[in-house]
């Protein structure tokens, strides 16, 4: 189970050949879009401009340095053309994506990519409604796509 760079992290550790039984992913990135840089680059300015850091301390021990060392790699040109399409074929058990249509920080393209690109059964979950965060968004219909998902793995293959 992964959330947006932690989801790639998933995609990446299941396409490298690691035995992975299935893969349940909320708004993974496959590639950069233009979209999530400048997203990313309003969350530098909130960081700098707002109580983000006081708000992200609740959760990192030192939530400045958390922030720019994500930041400041996606920010970075070079970082532009970050892809992993390739590992996506060596991906064959189950897959469930779910993302939500007003995700600031990717399109639904990053979904029909991880589709088309994996070679196990893939089940997609757009969410109305629904930015970066479906458990926080629509916590409802999020566990209710995971739990049917989970249900549905007793006869998978391990």
């Amino acid at each position: 189970v992964g959330h947006s760079d932690g989801a790639s992290i998933a995609l990446i550790h299941a396409g490298a050949g690691h035995a992975v039984r299935a893969l349940a992913l909320m708004a993974p990135h496959v590639f950069v879009e233009p979209v999530c840089v400048r997203s990313i680059a309003q969350a530098k300015q909130a960081f700098e401009t707002t109580d983000l850091a006081q708000r992200l301390g609740k959760y990192h021990r030192d939530p400045r340095k958390t922030f720019y060392l994500w930041n400041d790699v996606w920010l970075d040109p070079e970082f532009l053309q970050w892809n992993i399409e390739e590992y996506l074929p060596g991906i064959s058990c189950p897959v469930l994506a779910i993302q939500g249509e007003d995700d600031e920080y990717g399109t639904m393209e990053q979904l029909e990519r991880l589709r088309r690109g994996v070679r196990g059964p893939c089940e997609l979950v757009k969410l109305p409604a629904c930015g970066h965060a479906p458990f926080r968004d629509q916590p409802a219909a999020t566990l209710a796509a995971l739990a049917r998902f989970v249900s549905g793995l007793g006869g998978y293959p391990r």
